[in-house]
């Protein structure tokens, strides 16, 4: 195994500085010096970030192994890196990438020494979505902290600096060196079902100041952010994953509600940005999402606002990149577009080849494919991957889900915890007016391998407040024979605690919420996911907006349920009237205390 020091021998004596404030270029000398000894394969390779099935990287469990055969032609980690040379492996929990913390830890480990032992070999970018809140791959007992929009409901910069620093020494001490986070969206579409509570909010500068924040602690971590999805994805109605999302802001409203957090992710020094596979008409009427579009990636963002670090794609198995273009033309298209990573290409095979094929032809200017290797390698070393890219067992343990980072998690989520409706001052409840509370609702999956289901966590939160407490899921589309069950269940309560999910007009869910009112019993609202559910939610007597359903803040609602601590969250984003979507209920800045 190369030892941490002699990494690349050929270049040992070049002592490369990590950059401050931003990409700029302080010591270029190793970059260029390996870049030039490359061939052409290898840079091709360096471009490309791929998944890879198994939580090891060189004995994957068989099911595993037989995925990477059925998705490679290889079975295990280690083989399509050296198949490929790729220069960077995004980890999934789906993909069984991320168990446990020493685990990770192990698997980081096992892919650089097989991409490290490859003739020129060079240390792998590993990379994650672990944005917190809705979207997170490695769950605990790692410190999992409230989500964007809760954290826009706390307004606070430090906090979304403690959270990026906090976040990046955990995953850093997994040996992930990248995170494709924070969300740079402005959600100014509540209809929104793609980004929506992953937003910091609505208001442009408010999110803005907490990218800023959120980079600057990761930077702090030694961990590159990367702020997505350039050039905004916070009003659409359609999710890229699964169809074309079209905005079809101006060039002036672009400016006024989707530039400024990217343009203050640029001035933090962000490390790399993540682009959108959106069209946007008055950027490029060409058509083509902004993933592929030159005008967008190398007009806009390069030239326009002065963005010289790495620039990656969006997953490009989703709909949105591919619905014009097959597999073989949209990483070509995406590299003449300015991009320099490839991110998860559906067959890695047909992509690698493509480029490779697209340069040996002339379409790709091989200076240009230079371009996108340098600053993947400018990266690199600012991160510190060619002196010491291995991580540290005992640092694994001391760091990953340490007492005082579950602690600090606990007290963020506290401050984001927003009092929506309080009729009649009915919170905080106390055990002794209301010692026995009935908890049904929506149980959502766990979005980052917390405990859960999110009545029973918010049951037991509230059973160590002092209450009795009997739990009743009820789901997310409450069946007759179920709100039937609930209203009798209710008759045994002091008040009645109910999650709600993504309320629609239509939903069962507002018929539960209806039949308990209609028993007499308080009943306590907790929208856990979007905050637009209280507008539906007329006759309740009290509604708390969590912003997600992981154990964090659901401990955090309850908390404020009991008065342990005071409500002190604020809307990030405006609620509108369910009747007249036109007026507002609740604006920016809403929210009760006591």
């Amino acid at each position: 195994m190369p030892s941490r020091r002699t990494v690349l021998a050929a270049t040992a004596g070049v002592t490369a500085a990590l950059a401050v404030g931003g990409p700029a270029h302080a010591d270029e000398r190793r970059p260029r010096e390996l870049l030039s000894r490359m061939t052409l394969e290898e840079k091709v390779g360096q471009v490309f970030v791929s998944r890879v099935h198994g939580h090891s990287a060189t004995a994957p469990d068989p099911a595993d192994a037989d995925a990477n055969l059925a998705d490679f032609g290889v079975r295990t980690g280690a083989e399509l890196l050296a198949r490929y040379r790729l220069g960077g492996v995004i980890y999934f929990a789906w993909a069984h990438n991320t168990r446990a913390p020493q685990q990770i830890a192990d698997l980081s480990d096992g892919l650089q020494r097989a991409s490290l032992g490859q003739p020129r070999g060079l240390p792998v970018l590993i990379t994650t979505d672990q944005e917190h809140g809705a979207v997170c791959r490695v769950g605990r007992p790692a410190t999992l902290f409230p989500g964007a929009m809760a954290i826009g409901a706390g307004g606070s910069r430090d906090d979304a600096r403690t959270l990026g620093r906090i976040a990046g020494t955990e995953l850093r001490a997994m040996g992930i060196r990248q995170n494709y986070s924070p969300v740079a969206d402005v959600n100014v579409n509540p209809a929104n079902p793609v980004i929506g509570v992953r937003s910091f909010g609505a208001g442009p500068d408010a999110v803005a100041a907490l990218v800023t924040a959120e980079v600057e602690g990761y930077r702090a971590a030694g961990v590159a952010a990367t702020a997505k999805h350039f050039p905004g994805h916070g009003d659409t109605t359609v999710d890229s994953h699964t169809g074309f999302p079209v905005i079809t802001h101006t060039r002036q409203e672009w400016e006024a509600l989707d530039a400024a957090p990217f343009r203050a992710a640029i001035a933090a020094g962000v490390d790399s940005l993540m682009t959108a596979h959106i069209v946007v008409p008055s950027l490029d009427a060409s058509g083509d999402p902004a993933t592929l579009s030159r005008p967008v990636v190398t007009g806009l963002l390069r030239e326009e606002l002065g963005y010289d670090g790495v620039v990656v794609t969006d997953a490009l198995d989703m709909a949105g990149v591919h619905t014009k273009y097959g597999d073989d033309r949209v990483p070509v298209l995406a590299l003449k577009a300015g991009v320099d990573q490839l991110l998860n290409p559906p067959k890695l095979d047909v992509a690698w080849n493509a480029v490779l094929k697209a340069v040996r032809g002339g379409e790709l200017a091989e200076e240009r494919l230079d371009e996108a290797v340098l600053r993947i390698l400018r990266l690199k070393e600012r991160l510190g991957l060619f002196d010491d890219p291995y991580t540290d067992p005992a640092g694994v343990a001391r760091t990953v889900g340490a007492p005082e980072h579950l602690a600090t998690a606990d007290l963020l989520a506290e401050r984001t915890t927003t009092l929506l409706v309080n009729e009649g001052g009915v919170l905080p409840l106390s055990p002794r007016s209301h010692p026995a509370l009935l908890v049904v609702g929506a149980d959502p999956a766990s979005p980052t391998g917390t405990t859960g289901p999110p009545t029973g966590v918010l049951a037991a939160a509230l059973a160590a407040q002092g209450f009795r407490t009997t739990t009743l899921p009820t789901g997310t589309a409450p069946s007759a024979e179920t709100i039937a069950q609930a209203v009798a269940a209710a008759g045994e309560a002091s008040a009645v605690v109910v999650t709600t999910y993504n309320v629609t007009a239509d939903s069962a869910q507002r018929t539960l919420v209806e039949r308990l009112s209609a028993t007499g019993r308080p009943v306590i609202a907790v929208a856990v996911r979007n905050p637009y559910d209280v507008a539906r939610l007329p006759s309740v007597t009290a509604c708390l907006a969590t912003y997600c359903w992981t154990d964090v803040e659901l401990r955090a609602a309850a908390r404020v349920i009991a008065g342990t601590v005071r409500p002190q969250g604020k809307l990030p984003v405006p609620v509108q009237r369910a009747d007249d979507p036109a007026r507002v209920l609740y604006p920016i800045g809403h929210g009760l205390t006591y």
